[in-house]
This record gives C-alpha cells, sequence and structure tokens, in this order.
C-alpha cells in the first residue's frame, strides 16, 4: 500500500535531516508523527518515527540529569492527555484560569510579569486530566528566552486576552504574530484534519482565541469578532466567575485530537476508571503496543464495544480504527 505522504510531513522530514540538536530532532519527529498519514502503508516508518522519537528523548534525559541545575526552566514534562500552552499579554488572566480549572493556587497579582516560569496545572475533563501551562506573559518587545520552545512542544495553544481592555487587536496582533514569526502557524482545527493543507513555511499548531474576563466586557467582544480576520475560533470566557469553562475544556479536548479507550480483559469487567488516551486515527495494533511493546506479536484478535463496532463485542484485527470510547478486549 503506497504511503501518500503529505507536503506537511516531507516537510517535517526535512527539518529532521537539517536538526542540528536533539531539541530539534525531536520537535521534527513529533510534527513527523502527527502529520503522517494514519494507515496500514505507513505502520512501519510510524514505528520506525517512535522508535527514534524515543532514543532521542531517553538522550535528551540523559543530558539533563548530566546537566543538572543547568536544565531548562521552560521545560515542563507532558502529563495527561495532552499539554495546552497559555499564551497571553500581562494581566490577561491566563494565571487566574489556571486557578479555575486546576484547582491551584498560583500567584495572582494585578501588576504585571507576575508569572516568571511556566506554571503547571491538571485540569480534570471526564476521566482524564488535561495539563495547562501558564506561560510568562509577551509583548511586542519582550518574549523571554525559551518561551518558544514550550509553545512548539506543547499539543495546543490557547491565547488569551483580556476583554476588560479595549486593545483587543493589540494583544492578539502581539501574540499571534509571536507564533507566526517563529514558523508556529496556529489553526483551529486538529492537526490530522490539516495534513492536506498546502502551508509554505512552518507547521500547523491547534490553537483557539480564549477571550477571558466575560464579566467586564463592555461590547469588546463584538468588536473584535467584527474586526478579526484570522482563522481561530473565539470562545469568550470568564476565570472569575467560572463561566463557560467547562466548554473550554471541552474544546481543548477536541483540539488534542486524541481518543479514550478502555481495556478488558477478557471474562472480566473494563477498567472504566483509567482510559488509555491515543491520537485519533489509532488503531487496535496501537492500543496493544501501549498495553505492552510485545502484544501486538501475539496478539490473535480483539472484541470491540462502542462506537467503532457494527455491533457488541464484534471481533475485528489490529488494523482497526478505535474511536473515543471503545473498550477493547484482546485475545493473545
Amino acid at each position: 500500500m503506497p504511503a501518500n505522504l503529505t507536503p506537511q510531513y516531507l516537510k517535517a522530514e526535512e527539518a529532521y535531516r537539517r536538526a542540528t540538536t536533539l531539541e530539534e530532532k525531536i520537535a521534527a519527529l513529533e510534527d513527523m508523527l502527527a502529520l503522517i498519514p494514519k494507515h496500514k502503508g505507513t505502520e512501519k516508518l510510524q514505528a520506525e518515527i517512535k522508535r527514534k522519537l524515543a532514543e532521542c528523548r531517553k538522550a535528551r534525559e540523559q543530558q539533563r540529569k548530566k546537566k543538572g541545575r543547568r536544565r531548562d526552566p521552560f521545560y515542563v514534562e507532558p502529563s495527561g492527555a495532552g499539554q495546552v500552552t497559555l499564551l497571553g499579554t500581562p494581566n490577561s488572566g491566563k494565571t487566574s484560569l489556571v486557578n479555575a480549572l486546576c484547582g491551584t493556587h498560583l500567584k495572582v497579582a494585578e501588576y504585571p510579569f507576575t508569572t516568571q516560569l511556566p506554571a503547571p496545572g491538571m485540569a480534570p475533563y471526564k476521566d482524564i486530566s488535561i495539563q495547562l501551562v501558564d506561560l510568562p506573559p509577551v509583548t511586542e518587545e519582550v518574549v523571554p528566552p525559551g518561551l518558544v520552545g514550550a509553545l512548539r512542544q506543547s499539543d495546543v495553544v490557547a491565547i488569551v486576552l483580556d476583554l476588560g481592555e479595549e486593545n483587543l487587536l493589540e494583544q492578539l496582533e502581539a501574540t499571534e504574530g509571536l507564533l507566526k514569526n517563529r514558523g508556529i502557524i496556529p489553526m483551529t482545527k486538529g492537526k490530522v484534519e490539516l495534513k492536506d493543507l498546502e502551508l509554505e513555511i512552518g507547521f500547523p499548531k491547534s490553537a483557539l482565541i480564549v477571550a477571558n474576563k466575560l464579566d467586564l466586557d463592555q461590547g469588546n467582544l463584538e468588536v473584535l469578532k467584527e474586526l478579526y480576520e484570522g482563522g481561530l475560533e473565539i470562545l469568550p470566557v470568564s476565570a472569575k466567575e467560572k463561566t463557560h469553562l467547562d466548554l473550554l475544556l471541552e474544546k481543548l479536548f477536541s483540539l488534542l485530537d486524541v481518543i479514550r479507550v478502555y481495556s478488558k480483559r477478557p471474562g472480566q469487567k473494563p477498567d472504566l476508571d483509567e482510559p488509555f488516551v491515543l491520537p485519533k486515527g489509532a488503531t487496535i495494533g496501537d492500543l496493544a503496543e501501549e498495553i505492552h511493546r510485545d502484544l501486538p506479536k501475539v496478539m490473535k484478535f480483539a472484541r470491540v464495544w462502542g462506537p467503532s463496532a457494527k455491533f457488541p463485542g464484534q471481533q475485528l484485527q489490529k488494523d482497526h480504527v478505535l474511536q473515543d470510547g471503545d473498550i477493547v478486549e484482546i485475545h493473545d
């Protein structure tokens, strides 16, 4: 079966060939894995990318252990179903959003640049958690060193605006412009859906605009919607009043382009407390590899209950594509 590799994948592959540092190689491999078409013809290539990515990450971790205190302060170990970075200008309310969604108690102050380093939190959503990372604020003149690497590493970027201020377009130009100037193309749709989109430079990054402080809005939201000509979705919220925060988490989960899959042992009830989180387009074989790297080699078939099955307990093979909410019972 032909691989049918997309232009975006080939650009990521070229970036990997040109990479001279571990961080550059990891970033390129992550883009390759996200952009490669998911079908049987690319299974070996996907496995090879995963192997190289694992080796690079292991090498990076070894480097960090050797450096000790010289560890990159802007690196946040990914956790949960995916990592979302919050990008905004001073006093846009990023920290308040993280506190409201994650139950954290990060320092909030009226003066600018309170946040000096990335501050992570875990936001519960259904039976998973989404990692939110509060980044130091930016302006057109000030971009903290290391911040771009944190943005590139994340799965989704949430651009946070302050609806209590009239300079919404200036806030947006400072943040969205920062991404584009660093070769990060913010897109509302997920990476998988963008694989056929022609891009001249850079790589797509799932993103949305979070218009915060809805409780202070004096008509600025309508002005923003009228004047903004970009393609990102605008979601108004209020961290203070906790308005639309559930909807925000729903949107972030959608942008992460992942699915929740539950495992089941033969003759036992399924484990519905801790699902496996897999990228959209993942197969039974991918799930088997997540359970144990040797399981795909010995598995005979699987039974599936859920959206991807034609009937409950359907017997399927490892190339079957799973959907969010599936329950899978693997037989070896």
